[in-house]
């Protein structure tokens, strides 16, 4: 599981190391690739089996739903298979334009999978995080441990 918050720069060919944390998540799977997508101001990175599970998910939409056809348009068809070399990936630059990365990033663990945030756009979203979280949801009451 993808777990943690930790800053990073992306260089000028978008480069992002991946801490090693995650990259045992990976090495656990055996998998050196991870599938980047676009969405809320951000990017979501799977692993390769979690996003397979979603995709299979995705493949069985009912084919003239609207909410579906606007799912595969703006989330599937966003992903790119991104390999991990030497500890980093390379984020193409189509997805750093829809998330708005720019050189300081954040990468926030979601459990099955992890957030890349351009750094001042985190800050702004991890503050109405903070104010909304003591507010339960009649799924977050589900959770009980």
């Amino acid at each position: 599981m993808f777990r943690g918050r930790s800053k990073h720069t992306l260089d000028e060919k978008g480069r992002l190391a991946i801490p090693a944390r995650f990259r045992e998540v990976l090495d656990q799977r055996n998998d050196d690739c991870l599938v980047v997508t676009s969405k809320d101001n951000c990017l979501w990175a799977f692993a390769r089996h979690d996003w397979q599970v979603l995709e299979d998910k995705a493949a069985n939409l009912p084919l003239f739903d609207k909410a579906g056809i606007a799912f595969l348009r703006g989330f599937i068809s966003s992903a790119v298979e991104c390999r991990v070399k030497s500890g980093r990936i390379t984020i193409p630059p189509s997805l750093r334009e829809d998330a708005g990365l720019q050189k300081d990033v954040v990468l926030a663990g979601q459990l099955k999978k992890f957030e890349i945030w351009d750094r001042e756009r985190w800050e702004e979203e991890f503050e109405k995080v903070k104010d909304a979280f003591p507010e339960a949801s009649p799924s977050l009451l589900e959770l009980r441990i």
